[in-house]
């Protein structure tokens, strides 16, 4: 039995991962990102406090071993927590700003790093949320431009272009959620509005209201309203803003940002990647300071499948005041059920063996396995049945192992240094020299 909201992953699991890592590592290696990997065990004081009360529920503690923890045994549970001093990472950004201090004689900056690894969250199991899932992040530290933002956005569409997934990119910036705040006379509660807003396309309208209503904001005026409902492009929707906002401080750096950004991206187009601003996104105000993001797959049953944005200050908790950084993420388990949902995958994805060697004896073994290192030797995946059997015993296994040749090595074979080669789809088959079988496959 598996703790719930894991997962066994089989080998046509692995090789559709395989074939979504490898799509996403080009684009990000395409746009100078190099890997690292940090340690799935973090101190507790490196995760806690990062993600909000929400975050340091979910997070996995790791209680001590040996004869610390027998020397717990008969305390409180608040005592024991306490005194937890390990943590399964929660996600790889925080550990990432904490390795960038701790490295930071061995790192040039800008210095841009993708991570792909497994992060733990003692979530509720669901549809598209696990226990355990795969991050595929790509952040910048060092100076500070808009063109990183407008860099992450072309890392998105490139990818989900290649893996044939039509998306849509929503887009926010945390100034302007502030001002939209200050606006609707919430300025003094803006975590409570940000919420309740984040909550729009769950619990709609009147479930937001009735939200704020508890948390002390006052109704919220028509046009404020008719703002914040608002979503569309930033050539459409950045005039509007504009105006509306033009004489609150706060949201001075949203607007000017944006306005850059609509400027790079006007040159520079997403292709047929749909970016939409939505003032209602409101995720990750934990630590994002600036661009948000958030990514959906259009046509397919799931939440998002991407997510990130600006954290102008995140090392500083851990020495390091004043690096910007920026950040995407891609959900590495569910673009998988995306793309199984949309039938995304190629037909040819599994690297099942091209070529089964049958085991007639231990004679044909022996050429059958000199033969498949030679064919290995070309680049092509071979695959020797381990012992005699009965024929249709070894072509059961081939069709079931979805491998479309089977090679037989009988006496007659033998004698005259041929092999027959069997097509398993249409059972034609045919004899011929063993020095020709790599040409007869290739």
């Amino acid at each position: 039995m598996l703790p719930k909201g894991t997962r066994d992953l089989l080998p046509d699991d692995m090789a559709k991962r395989k074939y979504i890592v490898n799509a996403i590592t080009e684009v990000f290696e395409q746009h100078a990102f190099r890997q690292i990997e940090t340690p799935a065990i973090e101190l507790n004081k490196t995760l806690s406090g990062k993600y909000g009360e929400e975050g340091d529920r979910l997070m996995f503690k790791v209680l001590p071993r040996g004869e610390k923890l027998n020397s717990l045994a008969n305390q409180s549970i608040e005592f024991i927590k306490s005194n937890i001093e390990e943590a399964l990472r929660y996600d790889l950004t925080v550990p990432f700003a904490r390795m960038v201090v701790d490295q930071r004689n061995h790192i040039n900056l800008p210095f841009k790093r993708y991570q792909i690894q497994n992060v733990w969250r003692a979530d509720r199991p669901q549809k598209g949320r696990f226990r355990e899932f795969t991050q595929c992040d790509a952040d910048v530290v060092g100076p500070a431009g808009i063109i990183q933002e407008a860099e992450l956005l072309h890392i998105y569409h490139r990818s989900f272009h290649t893996l044939n997934i039509p998306v849509e990119i929503r887009l926010n910036h945390r100034s302007l959620l502030q001002g939209l705040a200050e606006l609707a006379g919430a300025s003094d509660k803006l975590v409570a509005f940000t919420i309740g807003l984040d909550k729009l396309d769950k619990i709609g309208w009147n479930g937001v209201e009735e939200e704020w209503r508890q948390a002390g904001i006052p109704d919220i005026q028509p046009e404020v309203k008719e703002l914040l409902l608002t979503k569309g492009t930033l050539e459409k929707l950045l005039p509007i803003l504009e105006k509306a906002l033009e004489s609150i401080p706060s949201a001075k750096r949203g607007l000017l940002e944006l306005r850059q950004l609509s400027s790079i991206l006007s040159n520079a187009p997403l292709g047929n990647t749909a970016l939409k601003l939505d003032l209602s996104l409101a995720r990750g105000l934990n630590y994002y300071t600036g661009c948000i993001f958030e990514v959906s797959a259009l046509g397919a049953d799931m939440g998002s499948i991407g997510g990130g944005g600006r954290y102008d200050d995140l090392t500083g908790i851990f020495g390091w005041k004043d690096l910007s950084g920026v950040g995407i993420s891609f959900g590495l388990d569910r673009i998988q059920l995306v793309m199984e949902q949309l039938n995304s995958f190629p037909n040819d994805i599994g690297l099942n063996a091209e070529v089964l060697f049958a085991n007639m004896d231990e004679a044909s073994s022996i050429i059958g396995f000199k033969l498949a290192q030679e064919l290995r030797s070309k680049g092509m995946r071979c695959e020797v049945y381990p012992v005699a059997a009965k024929m249709k015993k070894q072509i059961d296994f081939a069709v079931k192992s979805n491998i479309p040749f089977l090679v037989i090595l009988g006496e007659n074979e033998r004698l005259n240094q041929e092999v027959t080669l069997r097509n398993l789809a249409t059972g034609e088959q045919s004899s011929f020299s063993q020095n020709d079988l790599y040409e007869k496959l290739k």
